[in-house]
C-alpha cells in the first residue's frame, strides 16, 4: 500500500516514518463487516488487524451461548495481541466486528518477524498492551454499575471515538449483548438519552447529538480507560 495512500491508525502512525511505511508495505487492506468473527476462540490465529476505522469487540464466550464485551477495538489499537505474547490459540476469547469500517491485516509470522527487528514497534506493542489490559480490568468494574444507562454512555462514548463522524450503525440486540443484559433495558437507556438530546437513534443507526453532556451520564470507567491509554501511548507521539 502507497504510503501517501495510507488510512490512519494511531499504533502504526507512532512508528518511526521508515519503520511504518515498511511495514504498511506488507499489509492488506480490508473491509470490517458488523458481526464478523475476526479471530474464534480455539481456532489458531493466522492474521493480527490494525482497523483504521470502524469497532471491533474482544468477547469472552458464556457456557450458555453469550458473549460479555471485555474490550473494544477501534483505529487506536490492534486486534491480535496474543501474536505478540507468542500465543497462536485464542483458548477462551473472540474478536468479533461491531461498527462498518476498514482494517490493514498482516499474517502472524510476518508480524512477529517485524516485532522482532531493531525498530520500535515491540515498545509500542509494550505500551499498548498495557493499555488494553486496563481496560479489560475496568470493563470488570463497569459491569458491577447498576446504572444501566451509564454503561449504554460508556459504549456509546467509546463507539464515537473510533467512528468517522457522529453517526454509527448499532442495533439495541447487540448492544444488549454486549453489555450482558436484556434489550428492553437498553432500550429503556437509550430512550432516556434521546429525551436528554444527548443522541438520536433511529432503525438501528445512532447519532451522537451532545458530547460533554454523554461524557456526564457516562460513568467513570470511560475516563479512566482514556487517560490511561493517553499515559502510556503519548510518549511515542
Amino acid at each position: 500500500m502507497a504510503e501517501a495512500a495510507r488510512p490512519r491508525n494511531r499504533l502504526l502512525d507512532l512508528l518511526p516514518h521508515d519503520e511504518r511505511s515498511d511495514l504498511v508495505s506488507m499489509m492488506d487492506r480490508g473491509p470490517i463487516t458488523p458481526h464478523d468473527v475476526l479471530q474464534a476462540a480455539g481456532q489458531p490465529m493466522r492474521k493480527v488487524h490494525f482497523p483504521t476505522s470502524g469497532v471491533v469487540s474482544l468477547m469472552t464466550p458464556l457456557a450458555d451461548g453469550r458473549a460479555i464485551e471485555t474490550a473494544t477495538v477501534g483505529k487506536e489499537g490492534m486486534v491480535g495481541v496474543h501474536a505478540f505474547l507468542g500465543g497462536g490459540v485464542l483458548n477462551n476469547g473472540q474478536a468479533m466486528s461491531q461498527v462498518p469500517g476498514e482494517m490493514l491485516s498482516l499474517g502472524v509470522d510476518s508480524f512477529r518477524a517485524f516485532v522482532d527487528g531493531d525498530g520500535k514497534m515491540r515498545d509500542i506493542m509494550m505500551a499498548y498492551m498495557q493499555a488494553l489490559f486496563a481496560q479489560i480490568e475496568q470493563a470488570v468494574a463497569c459491569n458491577g454499575v447498576p446504572e444501566i444507562q451509564q454503561r449504554t454512555a460508556k459504549w456509546l462514548l467509546e463507539s464515537h471515538d473510533r467512528a468517522d463522524g457522529d453517526e454509527f450503525q448499532l442495533t439495541q440486540e447487540f448492544l444488549a449483548d454486549m453489555l450482558g443484559v436484556t434489550r428492553p433495558s437498553v432500550s429503556v437507556a437509550a430512550g432516556t438519552l434521546q429525551a436528554a438530546g444527548l443522541i438520536k437513534y433511529h432503525r438501528g443507526q445512532v447519532t451522537i447529538l451532545d458530547r460533554s453532556g454523554l461524557e456526564e451520564a457516562s460513568c467513570e470507567c470511560y475516563a479512566v480507560v482514556r487517560s490511561e491509554y493517553e499515559q502510556l501511548l503519548s510518549p511515542f507521539s
